[in-house]
């Protein structure tokens, strides 16, 4: 159950930290209006996921005894990773001068993230499979990554919003820097490590 836990923990964090569309609105909300918007739409992943969850824990599910189809979308979800850990670790600056937008809601942060493919090409070959993994094992250690993902994906959006509304310094700094590329580092170790289970599951490797 630790393990997973761990697993959620980092996968969390690197998608909560790394810059995208659903970052761009948290840091926009947060400095043209305020940390409370900010907050707001770092919290919509908990609603427009649920749906996304439950479909690609159902279809894995009904895949658990078709070793070359999980194989695949193990090696899918190992080009995910590693194109996430490589965009971590030559991730470009962050523009704070060109995120000025109308004033937006929970409601904005919901339309955003339904509308970016992230959640959708994570939960298809990343988070279903490992969470299925989990709940094979033990149900807790299922509810654990779960917990652990959203938790540090939330959390660390929220943390981005407050020290945003707080101070510009902190997403120009070298300490975002660090955090962004130690997170890139340790998501192309889970890449490699879904690559060795993808290509077991093909019976490539024994």
């Amino acid at each position: 159950m630790i393990s997973f836990l761990a697993i959620g923990t980092i996968l969390g964090l690197s998608a909560g930290f790394a810059p995208g569309p659903l970052l761009a609105l948290v840091i926009s909300e947060s400095l043209h209006h305020n940390i409370r918007s900010g907050v707001k739409v770092a919290l919509s992943p908990i609603v427009t996921d649920l749906p996304i969850i439950l479909v690609a824990f159902f279809v894995f599910a009904k895949l658990s005894d078709f070793n070359a189809a999980l194989g695949a979308i193990s090696l899918g979800g190992g080009f995910f990773l590693l194109l996430t850990g490589y965009q971590s670790l030559k991730m470009a600056d962050i523009n704070l001068e060109t995120t000025n937008t109308r004033p937006t809601s929970l409601a904005k942060g919901i339309l955003t993230n339904l509308l970016s493919p992230h959640p959708y090409l994570f939960w298809l070959t990343v988070g279903a499979p490992t969470m299925v993994s989990a709940v094979n094992q033990q149900p807790l250690a299922g509810a654990a990554f779960l917990g652990g993902f959203y938790v540090c994906l939330v959390g660390s959006k929220v943390i981005v919003a407050i020290l945003t509304g707080k101070s510009k310094t902190f997403l120009t700094g070298n300490s975002y820097r660090a955090i962004i590329r130690c997170l890139g580092f340790v998501i192309i170790i889970l890449a490699g490590k879904l690559f060795y289970d993808g290509l077991k599951l093909l019976q490539i490797l024994a």
